[in-house]
């Protein structure tokens, strides 16, 4: 995979997190059951570009999912590298 610019490394980003997102085995089935995104809910909170290395933190906008995906690309290994996390608790913290 060659990278060529920030718009391509942040597309290609877009694209493996709807495509992670819609697998059958990360869409819960029951009650709650998930609906397969687009484009269209996934957005960069974050990227940068050091060196030959870029990085992105993303998230859906689809409510109380709690998905968190983080994208690195290194540019020596012309390799992506992709995690995923669930936000497992949301507290407020007002003293040490």
């Amino acid at each position: 995979m060659i990278i060529t610019g920030m718009a391509h490394f942040e597309s290609v980003c877009k694209n493996k997190l709807v495509e992670w997102y819609n697998q059958p085995a990360n869409i819960q089935h029951g009650p709650n059951d998930v609906q397969p995104i687009t484009l269209e809910n996934v957005f960069v909170v974050w990227a940068c570009k050091t060196l030959q290395n870029y990085k992105a933190l993303l998230s859906t906008t689809v409510s109380g999912d709690g998905i968190y995906a983080e994208y690195t690309y290194n540019g020596d290994k012309q390799e992506m590298y992709e995690d995923v996390y669930k936000k497992v608790s949301n507290r407020c913290l007002k003293s040490e």
